[in-house]
């Protein structure tokens, strides 16, 4: 920047003088008094002289012209030159504190009005059902409702379809988890394959019968198994409307813990899978097995352009109102959309379960008796002790009107006399004798029920979209459209609970390590598919995709069907059993390792200056990563880059769409180290002590973190070379409080060390934006003053131990059920604290017996500037039956309101009610770094005042090859 400022002022030094001189020629013409003596005429010998005088002065102006044209050059190519990397260069202050110069360049920008258009103007008509205001309102009484346990009896009239026939679809379906207590492979071959193998031929049997299915995933596998007849028989299947497939995505997935990045992945894989072998575009929306729905789903599957859909896993008080106000269809709309543009019509099923005996109508004792898979002599039976009757000419009409008897009750919950009645149930129809008595035995109620005009009623199978066209012909809408009556809904459907206070809020951090997993190897897919996209791109304009290995793309798919894969409900979710669950580990690094290769094979193609020198060789790359895992369930190992006298070259990539300055962390083996950017401009660094435990330095490894500017889709270079820069090459100072424990700490004459034996008192960090404050005897946060406000903001960490029910019913993968109010946290020894401070961070460490919680304040402009990242590593495989969890608490005046983020795509508003059991108080927040392992879980309380959560979004790097991965990097402990 100095010199920059050299060159500007000496170029307009240059611009004066001959501006000056230009001025001094023209004023001695004008005053010559040879010129007025001659009465202003001039010898020729003087205009001579005065024309070769003007012709200099033009050559003069344009040498000037031309200097400052260079000047300018130079200036410009300074100005590039300084870009990048930043040359932020810290100094430490009289009061003992880091400050970064403030950046020429703005870090925040003002906010256009037109940026947030749904937020101004008239918000148009309130939705009739905010399911905030339904929670606050309902008693959640659990009132036995008689036969319909949960409900209510339900009455009707003969009459009342005198002048409208009920219209009924039952509705054949199969839901396949792909993973839970089998694993995928397991399930396709062992059930999955034969069902879908019966469909096809039982199908053709009668063009009356029809047939639902939803998981893309194992459809794909099977269809890779047919033969070319097989598969023409489907199509035509598809073509005449006798099988759908609703959805299309990849899975059924879990709507709480999946990022909307990897819905939309598994959403697109189906969808294209569907065009591509069968040329189906799914219409309608299929969720029978979700553990609660978000609101997130409803949008993507709107924009996917499906008109209608299908929920079931709601709670079962939020089912009883709904149907007692005839409120089961609605439009479903974002609570942000100020008018209809993101409304689908939604269908929620009103019973229990999605199975036989809770789909028919409110009885299932009599709804049981009509799953003719339960015949006497099969291998499941009616838990009601009343098993079904096959279907005879001599029972037909007892059993016709049985059956219409529930028809008719449950048609009564809804707004139109279209009725749909699912018929299935988990891995259903996988012999042929359950197709035949499921359709042979319906058949025969069907037509005797439409033989009597009398009974008002016309019974047939069909599908979901056979149902929902059904139902927009007799409201008179195009479909999609909402029916005239129908309500409109916004919010979501959490937390869930199926009877009594079983409330599904285990889940949501069951297994963690591998929720972590998820997200990292969605990270990685983001940033391979963009940089893959780009190096193709390139090689394909410069003619060199012969040389370029085209081949990974197979390896993209595959990690997307297998992200995709880890969306269903019962793998992110971490409800699969303990093989299965090792099955998807294994798929998951097998696609994160493959993924690396591609990152690696295009980052070398694009960072090279001359593209035909690009070599491909999988035996020996180019580049490395920055961290390894050695197993499925292993935490990532960072590679320590080896410093020689050679410089070392360190690739950075940000796959974000915007351009970010993120602090940069490297592990190398010498404290002496000299960073430059690409042009070769110094950088100043914060090298930092590596740590292998709370007292124990690691030998050789040494950590070296700067702030690093890309901008958006941008690779950027930087050079490691061996050696000091003194005024560059900043250490980091640490203390240690030992709380009077005796233990051994390893030194390093490159870091200042301090050791408080048996110190207490809170202590702060700071940087430009804040103060925080630390007790000195937990570690844990306390509080949090902005610069800018007089107030600091109580801000009390804590942890705390959940035990579980001494009853049969316990927390488990799926259920939170606590034996009560969380009791404190008390570990056998005070931790160790472990504070460093630096030039671009500082960080507190907090070393219990169980969890190691680091929290760490960055000295950046900017968002990092003004965020705190907490990251816990958990191991409390020595528990049994007990929960570990951070309550953050502040004294901010909420009224019992909090938020909680969904599926990483929106913010829901929540209140804490005090008439519900503390574990319905839980909701999921899957941006956050996810703790611990399967029954033994770290959850976050958010109950008591305001739920917070710490989204990293940092920059993890790889050696030689390093990635800025765009979604969070959760810290969590092996399981």
């Amino acid at each position: 920047m100095k010199l920059k400022k050299q060159v500007t002022v000496c170029g307009a030094a240059i611009f004066c003088v001959a501006v000056f001189s230009l001025y001094l020629m023209l004023d001695r013409v004008q005053h010559d008094p040879t010129r007025h003596q001659n009465g202003g005429n001039f010898p020729r010998s003087q205009i001579s002289v005065l024309q070769n005088r003007i012709e200099q002065l033009e050559q003069l102006l344009e040498e000037n012209h031309e200097i400052i044209s260079h000047i300018k050059d130079s200036v410009l190519e300074l100005t590039a030159n300084v870009e990048g990397p930043p040359a932020l260069l810290p100094y430490y202050t009289a009061n003992s504190s880091w400050v970064v110069p403030p950046e020429p360049r703005p870090s925040f920008f003002s906010i256009s009005p037109q940026d947030c258009q749904f937020a101004l103007g008239g918000r148009g008509q309130k939705p009739e059902l905010q399911m905030l205001t339904v929670s606050e309102e309902l008693p959640f009484d659990n009132v036995d409702g008689g036969v319909w346990k949960q409900g209510f009896d339900i009455s009707y009239s003969p009459h009342d379809w005198d002048t409208e026939d009920l219209q009924v679809f039952v509705v054949p379906h199969s839901h396949n988890d792909p993973g839970w207590i089998k694993t995928f492979d397991k399930y396709y071959t062992e059930q999955t394959q034969h069902i879908l193998n019966s469909m096809v031929s039982k199908l053709q049997e009668d063009p009356r019968r029809r047939f639902l299915w939803a998981e893309v995933s194992f459809f794909a596998k099977w269809w890779d198994n047919i033969n070319a007849q097989k598969k023409a028989a489907v199509r035509r299947l598809v073509g005449n409307g006798q099988l759908e497939i609703a959805t299309g995505g990849w899975v059924m997935p879990d709507e709480a813990n999946s990022h909307y990045f990897a819905l939309i992945d598994q959403l697109i894989e189906g969808h294209q899978w569907l065009e591509k072998n069968l040329g189906a575009t799914p219409r309608s929306g299929w969720a029978v097995d979700p553990f609660g729905h978000s609101p997130t789903m409803p949008y993507l599957l709107r924009r996917a352009n499906l008109t209608s859909m299908l929920i079931q896993r709601v709670h079962y008080a939020i089912k009883k109102h709904f149907a007692a106000t005839h409120s089961l269809e609605f439009m479903w709309r974002q609570t942000w959309d100020s008018d209809s543009s993101t409304d689908i019509f939604c269908h929620m099923m009103p019973f229990y379960s999605y199975d036989v005996p809770h789909t028919c109508g409110p009885d299932p004792k009599i709804c049981c008796q009509f799953d003719f898979k339960r015949l006497p002599g099969g291998r499941i039976n009616c838990p009601w002790k009343v098993p079904p009757r096959a279907i005879t000419e001599e029972n037909v009409a007892e059993r016709a009107g049985l059956l219409l008897d529930q028809y008719r009750k449950k048609s009564r919950l809804f707004r139109s006399n279209v009725l749909l009645v699912p018929l299935g149930d988990d891995f259903r129809y996988d012999k042929p004798h359950e197709w035949d008595a499921q359709f042979f035995n319906y058949q025969r109620l069907f037509d005797f029920l439409n033989s009597k005009p009398d009974l008002h009623v016309q019974a047939q199978f069909g599908t979901l979209s056979d149902y929902f066209d059904a139902l927009y012909k007799r409201t008179g809408v195009e479909p999609g459209a909402r029916p005239p009556g129908f309500p409109v809904l916004s919010g979501d459907f959490f937390s869930y609970a199926d009877r009594e206070d079983h409330y599904w809020t285990g889940y949501y951090t069951s297994r963690p390590f591998y929720k972590s997993l998820d997200r990292v190897l969605e990270a990685h897919l983001r940033g391979a598919e963009i940089l893959y996209s780009l190096a193709v791109a390139h090689a394909r304009r410069s003619g060199l995709a012969s040389q370029y290995p085209l081949s990974n793309f197979a390896l993209l798919t595959e990690a997307r069907r297998t992200l995709g894969l880890f969306q269903h409900h019962d793998a992110i979710t971490g409800t699969a059993k303990e093989a299965v669950v090792v099955d998807y580990g294994v798929r998951l690094l097998r696609s994160l390792v493959n993924l690396k290769q591609v990152v690696i094979n295009a980052a070398h193609y694009l960072v090279l200056g001359d593209k035909e020198t690009y070599h491909f060789d999988p035996e020996a790359p180019f580049l490395q990563m920055d961290d390894t895992r050695l197993n499925h369930d292993a935490l990532p190992e960072r590679t320590v880059i080896q410093l020689d006298s050679s410089p070392r070259y360190v690739v950075l990539f940000n796959p974000l769409e915007q351009e970010r300055l993120s602090v940069v962390s490297l592990l190398v083996s010498s404290p002496r180290v000299r960073v430059l950017s690409e042009e070769g401009q110094p950088l100043a660094v914060q090298i930092s002590a590596h740590w292998n435990s709370a007292t124990d330095m690691a030998p050789d490894v040494y950590q070296v973190s700067l702030p690093v500017r890309l901008p958006a889709l941008g690779l950027g270079v930087l050079q490691l070379h061996l050696g000091l820069d003194g005024p560059r090459t900043l250490p980091s100072s640490v203390r240690i409080y030992l709380h009077g424990r005796q233990l051994s700490i390893s030194r390093h004459e490159a870091f200042p060390l301090r050791i408080i034996d048996s110190g207490t008192s809170d202590f702060a960090l700071s940087n430009r934006y804040m103060q925080v404050w630390f007790s000195g005897l937990t570690g844990l946060l306390k509080s949090i003053r902005r610069v800018d406000e007089e107030q600091e903001q109580r801000v009390d960490m804590e942890f705390l131990i959940y035990g579980t029910r001494t009853s049969k019913d316990k927390s488990g993968a799926y259920l939170f059920l606590p034996d009560g109010e969380a009791k404190p946290y008390v570990p056998k020894d005070p931790p160790v604290l472990r504070v460093t401070e630096g030039p671009f961070f500082s960080e507190v460490v907090a070393y219990y017996e169980h969890v190691h919680q680091v929290v760490r304040l960055y000295n950046l402009p900017g968002v990092e500037g003004l965020s705190l990242d907490v990251s816990l590593l958990v191991d409390i495989r020595d528990y049994v039956n007990k929960e570990l969890a951070l309550r953050i608490q502040t004294y901010i005046h909420s009224q019992g309101t909090f938020f909680t983020d969904l599926n990483g795509f929106q913010v829901q508003p929540r209140r804490y009610l005090k008439k519900l059991p503390l574990q319905a108080n839980f909701y999921p927040m899957p941006v956050m770094a996810y703790l611990q392992d399967a029954q033994n879980r770290l959850t976050l309380h958010t109950a008591q005042a305001l739920g917070v959560s710490s989204l990293h979004d940092g920059l993890p790097t790889l050696q030689s090859m390093q990635t800025i991965n765009s979604s969070c990097q959760s810290h969590t402990s092996r399981p």
